[in-house]
Formats: C-alpha cells, structure tokens, sequence
C-alpha cells in the first residue's frame, strides 16, 4: 500500500565561484521539488543545505556578506513556509495494515459507483483508488480476477480516492467517469493504470479512443461535468474519511479491511465468505 512516499529531489544549492581581481562571488541557488516525502524528509533537507553555505563561507573572507543575508532570509522564507504546508495523509503500509482490526465492518454505500458484477451479488469487493498509485495498478487487477472467478457471487465496487500531490489522478478519475457515460467505466481504468506514467488530457483522448469510445462524446462530458464529477469524486473522498481509508489501495470485503493482494488470496477469502 502507498501514499507514494517517494524520494524528495531537492537540488539544494548550486554553488560557482569566479576567480578576479576583487575576490570571490558566491552564488546560491535553490529549487526545492514538494512531491511525495514526508514533511520531515524535505525540512531536514533545507537544514542539512543551509549547513553547506555556513561551510563554504567560513573557508573564504572575501564573501559578498549583504547578497548571502538576503539568500539566506530567502531560505527562511521558504522553511516557514514549509512548515505551515498542510501534510497529505500517510499511505498504510502492509506492516500498518496488519495492526488495523480486520473484523470491523464498515458501512460502505455503493452509491452511484462503478460495479463490475451483479448489483445484487451476496460478495462485494470495495476499493478505494488512486490512478497514479502503483501499487494501485499493481493490484488492482487481482481484485478484477477475483471477481471474474465468481462472476455471479461477487461485485467489484470501485471507489475513487486521488491523493493530493498526484496531479493527474483526480483528471483520470474524471476521465474513468466519463467512459462510464459510455459503458465503458473498467475498460477505461485498465488503460489508465497500464498508462499510470504519462498521464495528461491528451493521452485521455487517446485512450478513450483504444477504449472504444466515441471520443467527441467523451471530451464534451468531461468539459460539461466537470463539476458533477469533482462532487462524486469529493463524495468519495469523504466517503473514505468515514471508513478508515489510511492510504491507496484501500481494499474491503463485505464491508470489512482486507489485505488480499494476489488473484489466489482474493479466491480464498471469498470462497471462506461464500462458506458461511
């Protein structure tokens, strides 16, 4: 399971000095990439950087001290800045997820949301996902052979949970939508996850073309529901605040926390549900 806590890139401080007549010049550059890591990852940074000015400077007396007061105040601009950035929500770890209590039944309305599978199957398999999560696309298509193989006791119910430094997955998760105008909500999502890593508008419109869609369709019900689609997804989201949802994937078998992740383990638990 992930919130995608990827590795910070920060390109801290890019240092060139010019030999003259006068001395030395020092400039400091600083460009800072907020993508995944956690706030304490990237903070460290910012210090362990400002450790490597104060180093430089204390091996030269020619250093233009007015400049450096003014980059420095700028990195304590941005440290500030830092720390009052509200955090995205941490992923569940497998290690967390084995603490959670697995016998809590949560009441997970399907709504409007995408079935694959009878509405009315004695097995619901619910999860919460992210387009741009790859252990989302990694998994996600065990949850779908777990319902191929009871195509008449089980229903995949398929919630949508973008979290909020993946830039491109609430669009996916609207693209997904407007394929279901279509009837072609699953055929969709497959091509999404397969394409999880060049996602944009336009590689949308083309895989609403590989997906069998009428492709004008689609373009005008994304730019004409734009909003209906960012209440469902938002529906969603809240939806997950109430159930417990720790991070992507978040999977739910009749209700209840399951850590099933392979086509074999999914064929396991539903066949011990289905025994009861």
């Amino acid at each position: 399971m992930e919130n995608e806590n990827k590795s910070l890139t920060v390109i801290l401080i890019a240092l060139a000095a010019v030999a003259g007549g006068l001395g030395i010049v020092f400039s400091v550059g600083m460009a800072i990439q907020t993508a995944t890591a956690p706030m304490s990852g990237y903070l460290r940074e910012i210090a362990d950087g400002q450790k490597r000015v104060e180093a430089v400077l204390v091996k030269s007396s020619k250093v233009d001290i007015s400049a450096l007061e003014i980059r420095v105040a700028s990195l304590e601009k941005e440290l500030r800045n830092l720390k009052d950035r509200p955090q995205p929500v941490p992923a569940a770890r497998p290690a967390d997820a084995q603490a959670e209590n697995l016998d809590k039944v949560y009441d997970i309305p399907v709504g409007d949301s995408a079935v694959l599978g009878p509405k009315d199957a004695p097995v619901t398999i619910t999860v919460f996902d992210d387009y741009q999560c790859p252990f989302c696309g990694k998994f996600y298509p065990a949850a779908v052979d777990g319902q191929k193989a009871f195509p008449d006791k089980v229903r995949l119910v398929v919630k949508h949970y973008p979290l909020p430094f993946h830039n491109m997955a609430r669009p996916a998760a609207k693209a997904a939508l407007a394929a279901a105008e279509q009837g072609k909500f699953f055929e969709m999502s497959d091509l999404i996850f397969a394409n999880a890593a060049s996602l944009s508008n336009d590689k949308f419109k083309e895989l609403a073309g590989k997906a069998g869609l009428k492709v004008d369709q689609f373009l005008k019900d994304l730019k004409d529901k734009d909003a209906a689609y960012d209440k469902k997804i938002q529906d969603d989201i809240d939806l997950g605040g109430k159930v417990d949802v720790r991070g992507t994937p978040t999977y739910y078998l009749n209700g209840k926390k399951n850590n099933a992740r392979t086509a074999d383990a999914w064929k396991a638990e539903i066949s011990a549900v289905l025994k009861k």
